[in-house]
């Protein structure tokens, strides 16, 4: 049976939006542009094959549908910029196979310009059509939050801009089927700038809060109580919180070459950010020093080494950076994640702890990265000989905060 819907890139963004789409009972069919690591459990799996969502057998299907959205990802290549060789790629496929009056959108991140500068041209070429005559063409800010479960494609707000009004209207409509709320941005290149404000607003936030960690652990300050404070205010203010680094998908964009200047915030706000495992292990080295201890030699466990809470997800983890310190150091490492049952660090074998409370209570120190649901904080504090916790969920006076 033909699909509504070809969603072309089965990873952290695809995959979301296919499950949307399923459940609000659109015909899908996924199409895979490579090793994606978007993962779903087997009862989901059965839930949206149940719905309606299969596979593509080839790319010919991705002919037979009425709207293909391209979230094929767009890493961050060795000069720093956007690689967007996958975004090409799932472009040519789906143009060599695109039938008229077929709405195409764009939702991987990209650099303000790229639907009408870099995917129109690939579109038109191959296809023999014309973007805003013969299909719609438009793109959309992906918003998905994994393991966010107040806020689900049904209730997040979707931003589009079309190529034409005819471009917006017809994306609009597709999505209308999805969320409860459609924003038209006036096109293409403001719908691209609202991914990469969002994108940087996040950075810029974090490493804001991230320094103010460092200032006040030198000033004796607790930064943990500063927050709780400054959030009652009603306006202007909205917390962030610190940790040992930003992991993820979303990457910071400051567009240097690309507009005539960079977003020197942004810029800065790496720097800050890259800067936080290096000051995870000097402060994991500190702490072993002040008990009499040296980071040679040092039993070490880290404690969740995913990038998000509850998820299996590592790209970009900083736990992988503060790892490699650590072992430099001379430190033993090994690590305890309810999610990676194996995990290599420079192509070798991490020691993964069966028991968290007896790997605790044997560890010189501990290091919470990341909260996991399933850590028992109130036991882990009581358990372990040493705690650094770089997340603040330990109860206070439990731990060395970051």
């Amino acid at each position: 049976m033909p699909a509504d819907l070809a969603v072309i890139g089965l990873g952290p963004l695809g995959l979301p939006l296919a499950q949307a789409a399923v459940a609000a009972g659109i015909p899908t069919v996924g199409y895979k542009t490579g090793p994606e690591p978007g993962s779903l459990s087997p009862a989901e799996l059965r839930r949206m094959l149940s719905g309606g969502f299969r596979h593509a057998v080839g790319p010919s299907e991705l002919g037979r549908v009425r709207t293909a959205v391209i979230c094929a990802p767009a890493p961050r290549n060795a000069d720093g910029g956007l690689d967007l060789s996958q975004v090409e790629a799932a472009a040519r496929t789906l143009a060599a196979r695109l039938r008229p009056h077929t709405t195409v959108i764009l939702e991987s991140p990209v650099y303000p310009g790229t639907t009408e500068e870099f995917l129109r041209p690939l579109l038109e070429e191959c296809s023999r059509l014309r973007a805003g005559r013969d299909f719609h063409l438009a793109y959309s800010p992906s918003r998905v939050d994994p393991g966010n479960r107040d806020f689900t494609p049904a209730n997040t707000p979707k931003v589009i801009g079309g190529l034409t009004p005819a471009c917006t209207e017809s994306a609009a409509a597709f999505y209308g089927r999805l969320t409860d709320k459609v924003v038209r941005a006036r096109g293409p290149r403001e719908a691209e700038t609202v991914q990469l404000l969002e994108t940087n607003y996040r950075h810029v936030n974090i490493a804001l809060v991230n320094e103010m960690a460092v200032l006040c652990h030198d000033l004796g300050v607790d930064l943990w109580d500063v927050i709780r404070c400054a959030e009652t205010k009603p306006f202007g203010f909205q917390a962030f919180r610190p940790g040992p680094g930003v992991g993820g998908h979303a990457v910071p964009q400051d567009l240097t070459g690309r507009a005539g200047r960079g977003l020197r915030m942004v810029e800065l706000a790496q720097q800050v950010n890259s800067r936080m495992p290096r000051y995870v292990v000097q402060r994991a080295a500190t702490l072993l020093n002040e008990h009499g201890k040296s980071a040679r030699g040092a039993r070490v466990l880290l404690l969740g080494v995913t990038y998000k809470p509850d998820l299996a997800d590592q790209q970009a983890t900083p736990v992988q950076e503060i790892a490699i310190r650590l072992m430099e150091l001379g430190a033993s490492v090994s690590y305890h994640d309810p999610h990676i049952p194996s995990w290599n660090i420079l192509d070798r074998p991490v020691p993964r702890a069966d028991s968290l409370y007896e790997a605790a209570a044997e560890a010189d120190l501990t290091i919470l990265l990341q909260n996991h649901r399933t850590y028992d904080l109130q036991g882990l504090s009581v358990k372990a000989q040493l705690l650094l916790d770089t997340r603040g969920t330990t109860p206070t006076g439990a731990a060395h905060r970051l």
